[in-house]
Formats: structure tokens, C-alpha cells, sequence
């Protein structure tokens, strides 16, 4: 059952959670506009130029050097600094940008190989949104910030990226960008070079015979016998996360067929009370997943189907194990969660990848990691999240959202669970009845083996060519 702790931790004080989304390390390139070959630059100036702040305030400009438009979809850019301490959460928030703070995106990351300038990092991208680039022409301001969550000040002076005399615009090498995945301007602090432990567009073929995990989800209706068969539990039991007084309704989870593949849907509804709302879940009765591969194609839905917007809604794609004490050092939990309306003190869109080390319910301690993107995720999405013996690794749609360390990694087995729930009814407080739909196309795990999104992608087509609609040879235990 999904931990209640999710809840607490979000609703009561979301900014605690600890973030140290890991990073792609980056090769050092040309740092002069000049040199051949290289197709944009950033500039820095920092509006905050004392050695302690209350906020960071990196300013960025990308300029197009080359002589072909940029999307800027495809652009990522590093700002590097040093933590004020091993549990410190940052916020990141854009105060202005000619191309839109709707279309800039922050997320925190930890570097492989810390320095002692350098141990964390700001990575700025961009949504669609923010469009392209034209040779010679640049974003114009980004005037972007960063700080504790606790609002405590931060020491700027032993930050790798800061330059308190950088008062206008220049190029900056210290600030690193990557194009399409390639770094291309910058150099990465010492020791942090390109040993990325995944590439999304690797196409070696995989070994063949691993234990799998395949669920096209073609099945009836919740009471379809095959369900409970195939090792999967529809939830009706009581209990969190969610409204309290809710229920978790088993006939709200259906199937149906879409574009010739079967499709589940969890769907949930309120009319403004925790007495009319009712959640969905789906989760595997064996907790025999660990290392290895997971994946699903889920869609997201920011709109209800029927009636008013604005429920604080939680869509997810989970595995977790039970908590057997508080601090359990081997609990584990691993996260894709998307609020819609937002909700846990966010006011829009966001999409969270969550790695869980273990917590105490009371009072309140978590050991955890987690990625952000501050976006709309409407639509049908890749999932692929990778676990291994050093890292957990989150992918969405072929592209790297976020790495958290080896202190997050599993000890024993977990489920594998999706469901939709509501954090509270703060958001929209109508009696008007309103539903939501999450769906999922399929799932699959594949024991011991982290394939990139590619080789998952090519594993669903040769089950569906093969007609093959589920298979499970995951051994128990």
C-alpha cells in the first residue's frame, strides 16, 4: 500500500524533502566562442554579488554561435555550487526571461565526483515553448534564483559557478550546456567527466532469456479472474494516501481498447467530500521486483472528464515495500508522481521522480531524493526508471529526467503499483461531481538488466508482434 508518509511530507512541508537528483557528468569542450565546432555559449552576471545571500541568483543568456537553429528543447545548462550541508533542499524559481518563466524549467542534481567548490548542481531547461534559436541570436535574460528551502543564508563565495565580480553579461565557462545530450560549451568541475551509465540511444542489443514482467492489461473488467491470475490486487481495502474518509473503488478501474492495443483506466471522482470521493489503485500482490528495469506508457490528464477543474490530483507510476520500523534502513520506494493542479505548496503543474531511502512517521525524518520539472506532462508518456548496483536512473519519453545515488538503492523486493488519488480538497472546493482519468497502455520490468528507453520500446513491439498480451517469469521471492 502506497505510505502515507508521501502525504505528510508533501501537504505538511513539501520543500523538505531532500533534493539530489544525480547527475550525467560533463566533458570539459572550448570555452571561446571561437573555437571550431562549437554552436552556442552562455553568458553569467549574478544581480547578488555578495559571499553570502539569501537567494543565488544566476542570470543566463544561451547564445546560438552556429549556423543552424537551436531548439531549445534540446538545450541543457549546468550551474554548479557547493551545498551548505548534506540534507539541504533548494527551490528554483525564475523571476523574469524573455522567453517566458513558463517555458524554463530547474532541477537540482548532485555531481558523481564532488569537489570541494562544487557538489550539487542547477540544471536550467527548456520546454517547447521557448522555441528556437536563430544563428546569432540569444534568449535575453533569464533571471533565475535558487535557495534553501529553509530560508537559512547560503555562502556563495566556494560555489564553482559563481563570479561575484561578473556584474554584466559574458561567456562563462564555468557554466556547462549540453545540445541533444552532447555537452558543447563549458567545463564541468574536476573529476566529473562524460560517464553517463546509460545511454537512452544505445542500441546493443540486450541478453536474451531475463526474468520478465509484461502486462498489455487486456483484461475484461476489475472482477476479470485473469487479473488476480496474472498477480495483481485492485484495491478495495481502506486507508492513505488520499482525503481522509475516501474509498479506494475497484469498479472505477476499467479497460477498454485504443488504436488497436487494451488500455486500463483509474479513474477518480469527488463532489467535494472525502465521502464522495473515490481513488483508484493497482498493485502486484508479490514484492519480488529490486534491480533491474521498469517501465510503463502512462497518460496524464490535466482537464477532469466531466465537471470543475482544480483537484489537487496525484498520477502515478510506483514500487515500494512496506516500512517495518521507523528509519528501516531497508524500506525503498521509487516515484513518478504528476499534480496536474498542483498541490504539496505547488500552485502549477509538476511532475515528480522520487527515490525513498527509508522515514520516520513521528516525528517527521525522510531520507530521499527527488527530480522536478515545473510543466504540463498532459498526454501519453514513456516511463523508464533503472535501478542497478550504484544508481537509480529516471528516464521520460527517451530522455534523462533524473539519476539518484547508491544510498537510495533497494535492499529487498518491492510491488509495482499505479493509482490516482486526491492530496486534499483545498484546490477546488465545488459540491459539483468531477472525475479524472489516469491510463496505462502496459507494464514491464525486466530483472537485473537496465535497458535504455530504446530497448524497451523495441521488447513492448516484439511481445505485441508476437501477440503476446502477458507474460511473468520474475521468479517469487
Amino acid at each position: 500500500m502506497k505510505s502515507l508518509a508521501k502525504t505528510r511530507i508533501r501537504a505538511a512541508a513539501a520543500a523538505a524533502a531532500t533534493l539530489a537528483l544525480g547527475c550525467t557528468a560533463l566533458a570539459a569542450v572550448p570555452s571561446s566562442a571561437s573555437a571550431a565546432g562549437v554552436p552556442l555559449t552562455v553568458q553569467y552576471r549574478t544581480s547578488a554579488s555578495g559571499s553570502t545571500a539569501d537567494q543565488s541568483e544566476p542570470w543566463l543568456k544561451v547564445r546560438n554561435t552556429g549556423s543552424a537553429a537551436i531548439q531549445l528543447s534540446n538545450v541543457k545548462v549546468r550551474y554548479y555550487f557547493k551545498g551548505e550541508a548534506a540534507g539541504d533542499a533548494y527551490r528554483f524559481a525564475c523571476s523574469w526571461a524573455v522567453k517566458g518563466c513558463a517555458n524554463i524549467t530547474g532541477t537540482f542534481g548532485t555531481l558523481a565526483s564532488p569537489t570541494a567548490t562544487a557538489d550539487r548542481y542547477l540544471e536550467i531547461g527548456f520546454t517547447s515553448g521557448a522555441g528556437s534559436l536563430a544563428p546569432g541570436a540569444d534568449t535575453g535574460d533569464m533571471q533565475l534564483r535558487f535557495y534553501r528551502s529553509s530560508w537559512q543564508p547560503l555562502l556563495q563565495s566556494d560555489d564553482y559557478s559563481f563570479d561575484a565580480g561578473r556584474t554584466a553579461y559574458g561567456d562563462w565557462s564555468k557554466v556547462t550546456a549540453q545540445l541533444g545530450g552532447a555537452t558543447v560549451w563549458g567545463e564541468a568541475p574536476a573529476g566529473n567527466g562524460p560517464t553517463d551509465p546509460t545511454d537512452p540511444t544505445d542500441p546493443t542489443d540486450p541478453p536474451e532469456g531475463a526474468p520478465t514482467l509484461f502486462d498489455d492489461f487486456n483484461y475484461g473488467s476489475h472482477t476479470d479472474p485473469q487479473i488476480a491470475a496474472h498477480g495483481w490486487n485492485v484495491r478495495s481495502n481502506s486507508g492513505g494516501p488520499g482525503v481522509p474518509g475516501a474509498t479506494w473503488a475497484p469498479e472505477n478501474v476499467t479497460f477498454a481498447t485504443q488504436s488497436g492495443n487494451s488500455v486500463m483506466n483509474l479513474e477518480t471522482s469527488t463532489a467535494g467530500s472525502g465521502e464522495s470521493t473515490k481513488q483508484t489503485e493497482i498493485l502486484t500482490q508479490s514484492t519480488k521486483f529490486r534491480n533491474g528495469t521498469y517501465a510503463a506508457r502512462v497518460k496524464f490528464n490535466d482537464a477532469p472528464v466531466a465537471g470543475p477543474d482544480g483537484d489537487h490530483l496525484v498520477q502515478t507510476f510506483f514500487t515500494i515495500n512496506d516500512l517495518k520500523a521507523p528509519m528501516a534502513d531497508d524500506y525503498a520506494e521509487y516515484d513518478f508522481e504528476y499534480l496536474p493542479n498542483g498541490g504539496w505548496g505547488e500552485s502549477g503543474n509538476i511532475l515528480y521522480t522520487t527515490s525513498w531511502e527509508t522515514y520516520r512517521p513521528d516525528p517527521w525524518e525522510a531520507v530521499n531524493a527527488h527530480s522536478e520539472a515545473r510543466q504540463s506532462y498532459a498526454g501519453w508518456h514513456d516511463l523508464v526508471v533503472t535501478i542497478d548496483n550504484s544508481a537509480i536512473t529516471y528516464y521520460i519519453d527517451g530522455q534523462l529526467f533524473g539519476t539518484h545515488g547508491a544510498a537510495y538503492l533497494p535492499e529487498r523486493g518491492m510491488s509495482i503499483n499505479f493509482n490516482q488519488w486526491l492530496i486534499d480538497l483545498a484546490g477546488q472546493t465545488s459540491t459539483t461531481p468531477r472525475s479524472y482519468d489516469q491510463q496505462v497502455d502496459y507494464v514491464l520490468h525486466v530483472k537485473d538488466q537496465v535497458l535504455t528507453p530504446a530497448q524497451v520500446n523495441a521488447k513492448v513491439s516484439a511481445y505485441r508482434s508476437a501477440g503476446t498480451t502477458f507474460q511473468d517469469t520474475v521468479p517469487a521471492g
